[in-house]
């Protein structure tokens, strides 16, 4: 039959801890396990609590990117309130809690940033190491004109260290698909992955590093090879959609596409 330890609070309170520690190994060893298992329980716990918090915290943004005059700021109207609203280019980033539409009603920060050339860089660096998702929108009706531009601002996020270790979902979503003339996802996807290609030549001898550390460049796709987003390590979905609709202001936008996406993030 197992000893009971009675703990005598007036020997605790009176003598040095260690010498009571000491006492109580000697009366029954196992006394020491319980210790050291307690210690680890709650170690354990705070630094899983730890991981899981940083975790949450960490990836919980929608960045909704792209060139200037893509339908960003009526996107993100639209997903938040589905309503029409007049937008004019942003200067700086909009952000509000968005609430996916799926059985768990998941609920992310979805943040509109600027889409101007000289602005894009510093709100991408100040957001982009919380990105659970990357939605990249380009205007399908023009895209033949802003290929290179959007290839270009494309193949930077791609290559940029931070963004490659968090691995964010990227879906590109060809917005305007309401306008005759508007390009279809495929063809987008192979001019871009065209596009890029080109770029990956062109810029191989300036990447700063090709070891994926934070802050670095890193080689895109696989070497030897003509890029292909299946390529990249992360999930990536083109979309066909149109914040505007096919109705104009008084109608609906055609975003069902973008929100199941968003949905099984």
């Amino acid at each position: 039959m197992e000893e009971k330890v009675d703990l005598d609070l007036e020997d605790f309170s009176s003598e040095p801890l260690f010498d009571y520690l000491v006492k109580e190994v000697e009366r029954d060893p196992t006394f020491l396990i319980g210790v050291f298992v307690a210690i680890a329980a709650v170690i354990i716990t705070i630094v899983f609590w730890k991981f899981f918090v940083s975790t949450q915290t960490k990836s919980n943004s929608v960045l909704l990117v792209g060139l200037c005059d893509a339908g960003k700021t009526l996107l993100f109207s639209r997903l938040l309130s589905g309503r029409f609203t007049r937008t004019q280019t942003s200067i700086n980033e909009s952000s509000a809690s968005y609430r996916a539409k799926n059985e768990r009603g998941t609920t992310w920060t979805l943040v509109d940033l600027p889409g101007h050339e000289s602005l894009r860089p510093q709100f991408v660096e100040k957001f982009k190491a919380s990105a659970r998702a990357l939605v990249f929108v380009v205007d399908s009706a023009i895209f033949q004109k802003e290929v290179k531009d959007a290839a270009e601002f494309l193949y930077s996020l791609l290559t940029d260290g931070v963004v490659v270790k968090n691995a964010p979902t990227l879906l590109v979503a060809c917005n305007k698909q309401d306008i005759t003339m508007a390009k279809s996802a495929k063809l987008i996807q192979q001019q871009l992955e065209k596009e890029l290609n080109t770029l990956r030549v062109t810029r191989s001898a300036a990447l700063s590093s090709q070891d994926g550390s934070i802050g670095a460049a890193v080689h895109l796709g696989k070497r030897g090879k003509d890029f292909e987003f299946s390529q990249l390590p992360i999930k990536v979905e083109f979309v066909e959609c149109s914040a505007r609709g096919s109705k104009g202001e008084e109608g609906d936008a055609d975003i069902e596409a973008l929100e199941m996406s968003l949905a099984k993030l």
